[in-house]
Order: structure tokens, then C-alpha cells, then sequence
């Protein structure tokens, strides 16, 4: 991964290059005050102070850059990202504002995945300056951090991240932030953990299954609870995906860089609560062993599973995740997964879908989402939905018997593993972005991180 932290710098009046920032409805007027020659370059470029343009005109004894954006007195977190991907290195600062919120962007607008690139140089950093207040600096920077956080597990392929790698990202965060961590794996994954054990236990002795769990924070705080869905790779199981199907499958971990992303926030701010940070790691792989169609399985919760879709498996290790994260009655639990197709289909790759217990918690994510330009969308929970999960031979099937409201069963499935009184949030996302827009390459991205952050800044009170 790229370094972030020094993309953004004080400033201290040193030497860089203007940006300036207009919109259609401004050009005219800032048009007029460039010379002759320097509107003819502008016009040139075709420069119409549209979102995403930009363009470089001659000044004085150097040069000075122009972008296009929505509006100049309200920077977004991506209103600056397509400068700071298309700029020559250098050092920059906005003529005539701070750039504020856009600083998350110019960060994450340069980031790059070469881990297996061994020609990839990049045209060094583009780096922006700024008087911006500390506090929000550090905050954006560690949002951005945490954000290519993600990208990198994810795009990181499964023969280099798989549970025992999960393990060591998860150790490495838990070590900086002084955490203690808990890895159960083995003997006593089955014992503990049954349906984690039941999905990973096919695959290859390097890559076994275990639950991590990260406890953090002062025991008389309140306490949070993180659970991110850790499928290193995901080949359907029995029930095997086509060629198509598997081939993104090595983001299938993306609900666990989330959790562990936002897990780093937490610890590195020190939010004061009690944090829990549960990932169950495992591959959903295929061999002798492997649990079939028609099998029933017995969670951590007692509660007995017909297995009528092996590919449905991210569902069976977050029940025994949320089990494990309900028997500590938690103020809050929030879960991310790449869970089903049916939330793409519904809501396409930008929204993660968000299911919630409580109408107030459900309000302040997706307003914390809207303000911080990562935001989520809304699906019900509707109790008359659970029959479509029954069982003949089991208290329930891991998949519902038709293709209607595929996201909604999924989430009705998990919330029977979690403590009835108890608030919880599920987040449905991608993970994954398969276009590129300014500041978010094409691989893996963070979806409803940002979210989930604001929402416990506020919740938590800091």
C-alpha cells in the first residue's frame, strides 16, 4: 500500500502550486480574471467547469491547476480525487479555501495495489497542503488509512490471505493498539464454534478455520461488539459456483477487512467503549470432508441447521460469531458481509444494504453515511419473511426455499442468532468496486466503513 500520511502536510507557507477550484456557474466570472492567451488555453482544453475537470494553465514562471466541481463552496470527500490521480507529482494547495472533507479523497485517489507488480513506479506522490484544523487532519488521514486498509486485504489474492493470513492482519492490529486477542482453531473451533468448523473444515491444513476475536478498551465501558465475515475464498462448496461465479470470490473476506478496518479506528482513536472484534476465518473449499446439501448442523446458539445450499455459508460462521458477540449483552452489535447477490441485484455495487432492529440506530447510520459521503441504503426485516426459511428436520434451513428476497432471509437467518433484546446492525456490502471512479480504482473497497465509523463517533461520544 501506498504511505498516506505524508500525501497531506501543514502549511507553512512553504512552496507549491495553486489549485483552483471552479463550476459551470462560476467560469465566466473567473474566466475574466486569466489574461488573453491563458482563456484560450482553457478553452483549448475544453475545461467547463464540469464535476471531474480539469485542466493546467501557464502562470507566471510556472503553472497553476484548474478543477471542476459541483460546488466550490462545499467540498466533498471526492471533489478533489481526480486532480490528485491526474497531477503531476508535486506539492499543491487550494488558492483561495481549505480543502477540509476532499482530503479524505486526494488521499485514497492515489492509492495503488502493486504487491505483484514488480514495474509499477507510480509518478510519486502528489502531495497537498493544508491549515485545516489537526484534529479533523488526523481523523481524515486515519480514515483513508483504514480505507486502503480494506482494499488491500481484498485485493490481496486468496493463496496470500487466507485465515492464517486474516489471523496475522488481525494480530498486527491488535498488537499496535496494546489488544488483547483470542484465536480458536482446532479441537476447539469444533466444540465452540460447530458451524465454522463444519464450513472450513475442508479445506487444506494451511489454510484451517479458527474464530479471532480482539478485546479491547475499559471493561466499564460500554461494550461494542465487530463482526465481519472472514470467507478467504468462497468456491460454492458441494453446491459449486460456475467459473464467473468464483472469480471475484477471493473478496468474500470483505465483511472482515471492514470490521478489522473499523476495529483499528476505534482503537486508534480511543473510543471509549468495550470493543469486541470477531472474525471467523475460513475457506469454503471442497474434498471428502466437506458439509453437504441435506446435512444438519448444530450452532454455538443450540439451534439446529438444514443445510440446503452449501454456497449459503458466510450465514452459518456469523451465527456462531453473533452467538459468541450476544453472550456478552453488548450496548451494540454490528456485522458486515459480503452476503448475498440479492443485495446487488437490489441496490447495485455502490449501497450496502443496511438491516437494523431499531429504527433510531438504523437513522443515525444512514445519516452518518449521507454526511460523510458513504452512503447505505435502508432494507426491511419483516417477520412474515421468516417462513421462508423453515425446516422439516431442523429449527431452520440456511437458505430460504425460493429466489424472492434473497438479502432480506439472510438477514432474518442471522437474527435468529442474535439475543432478542439486544441492538443490532447488519451491513450487507460489496466490498468491491468494478469500475473505476475518481478516487476509487476498480478492486477492493470499503463500503459503509466510513458510516459505521461516524455513527459510533457520535453514538459514543467522541
Amino acid at each position: 500500500m501506498t504511505e498516506k500520511t505524508r500525501l497531506i502536510q501543514k502549511d507553512h507557507g512553504q512552496q507549491a502550486l495553486a489549485i483552483h477550484l471552479v463550476n459551470a456557474a462560476c467560469l465566466h466570472d473567473w474566466a475574466n480574471t486569466l489574461t488573453a492567451v491563458q482563456r484560450e488555453i482553457l478553452a483549448a482544453q475544453k475545461f467547463e467547469g464540469k464535476p471531474n475537470q480539469t485542466a493546467i494553465l501557464a502562470h507566471e514562471d510556472g503553472w497553476l491547476a484548474v478543477g471542476g466541481v459541483a460546488d466550490p463552496a462545499d467540498l466533498s470527500s471526492w471533489c478533489l480525487a481526480r486532480l490528485a490521480e491526474v497531477l503531476p507529482a508535486g506539492t499543491y494547495r487550494l488558492a483561495d479555501r481549505l480543502p477540509g472533507a476532499a482530503l479524505f479523497g486526494w488521499q485514497c485517489a492515489q492509492y495503488v495495489f502493486a504487491l505483484y507488480k514488480q514495474d509499477e513506479k507510480g509518478q510519486g506522490p502528489r502531495i497537498l497542503l493544508t491549515d485545516d484544523d489537526d484534529d479533523l487532519v488526523n481523523g481524515l488521514i486515519a480514515e483513508a488509512q483504514a480505507t486502503n486498509f480494506v482494499r488491500d486485504l481484498v485485493n490481496t489474492p486468496a493463496q496470500d490471505m487466507g485465515p492464517e493470513a486474516l489471523e496475522a492482519a488481525a494480530r498486527k492490529i491488535a498488537q499496535e493498539a496494546g489488544a488483547d486477542m483470542r484465536v480458536t482453531k482446532g479441537d476447539a473451533l469444533l466444540r465452540e464454534h460447530p458451524m465454522v468448523h463444519a464450513v472450513g473444515r475442508a479445506a487444506a491444513a494451511g489454510f484451517a478455520p479458527r474464530m479471532l476475536e480482539i478485546e479491547w478498551g475499559d471493561a466499564d465501558a460500554p461494550r461494542l461488539a465487530v463482526v465481519g465475515k472472514g470467507v478467504s475464498f468462497d468456491s460454492g462448496g458441494l453446491d459449486i459456483k460456475n467459473s464467473a461465479g468464483m472469480a471475484l470470490m477471493k473478496k468474500d473476506m470483505g465483511g472482515a477487512a471492514h470490521a478489522l478496518a473499523l476495529a483499528a479506528l476505534i482503537m486508534r482513536h480511543r473510543l471509549p467503549v468495550r470493543l469486541h472484534c470477531i472474525v471467523p476465518a475460513v475457506e469454503n473449499a471442497i474434498s471428502g470432508n466437506a458439509f453437504r446439501p441435506g446435512d444438519v448442523l448444530t450452532s454455538r446458539a443450540g439451534k439446529t441447521v438444514e443445510i440446503t445450499n452449501t454456497d449459503a455459508e458466510g450465514r452459518l460462521i456469523l451465527a456462531d460469531a453473533l452467538a459468541l458477540a450476544s453472550e456478552h449483552r453488548p450496548d451494540l452489535i454490528i456485522d458486515f458481509a459480503t452476503l448475498t447477490g440479492a443485495a446487488r441485484v437490489a441496490l447495485g455495487p455502490d449501497l450496502p444494504a443496511l438491516m437494523a432492529r431499531r429504527d433510531e440506530t438504523a437513522d443515525a447510520f444512514l445519516a452518518a453515511g449521507r454526511m460523510h459521503d458513504d452512503a447505505c441504503w435502508r432494507l426491511p426485516l419483516p417477520g412474515s419473511y421468516r417462513d421462508m426459511l423453515k425446516s422439516n428436520i431442523a429449527d431452520l434451513a440456511n437458505s430460504a426455499s425460493g429466489s424472492f428476497a434473497g438479502a432480506i432471509t439472510a438477514g432474518l437467518f442471522l437474527d435468529e442468532f442474535v439475543a432478542e433484546d439486544l441492538d443490532w446492525v447488519h451491513l450487507d456490502t460489496f466490498a468491491w468496486r468494478p469500475s473505476a471512479k475518481p478516487g476509487r480504482p476498480e478492486g477492493g473497497a470499503a463500503l459503509g466503513l466510513r458510516a459505521a465509523w461516524r455513527m459510533l463517533q457520535q453514538r459514543y461520544g467522541r
